[in-house]
């Protein structure tokens, strides 16, 4: 059996306030949060994401409703949903094409630096 590449990290915009997923912007986690509320948070998350799976699965509408509520909730807790958790006043550009923001420049940049031999 062939091994697996291990998967890159996505790159965090200097500010630390985003990833870069397939040329789009995602709010990382708020860096305020201490680790074990960090921690709790992120179980609540995927406790609520295997709900929704189950749901889906068992074709129930309403707990699928209910789970991803609980999904919604985990994240603006985290901090990548809801109000910005930083507090200068810049703009939010989640889930914005990273082209169309203050990080274009940034970002062509950061592959033009993993395209060289």
């Amino acid at each position: 059996m062939p091994s697996r590449k291990p998967r890159e990290a996505p790159p965090t915009t200097p500010d630390g306030r985003y990833l870069v997923v397939d040329g789009r912007l995602w709010r990382r986690s708020n860096p305020a949060l201490g680790p074990r509320q960090r921690q709790l948070l992120v179980d609540a998350l995927m406790q609520a994401r295997r709900e929704v799976g189950v749901a889906l699965r068992a074709g129930n509408a309403a707990a699928e409703r209910r789970a991803r509520e609980r999904v919604h909730r985990a994240k603006v807790a985290l901090g990548e949903r809801g109000p910005p958790w930083w507090t200068d006043g810049a703009p939010d550009f989640n889930r914005h094409l990273v082209g169309g923001t203050p990080y274009a420049a940034w970002f062509a940049a950061l592959g033009q630096l993993r395209d060289k031999p």
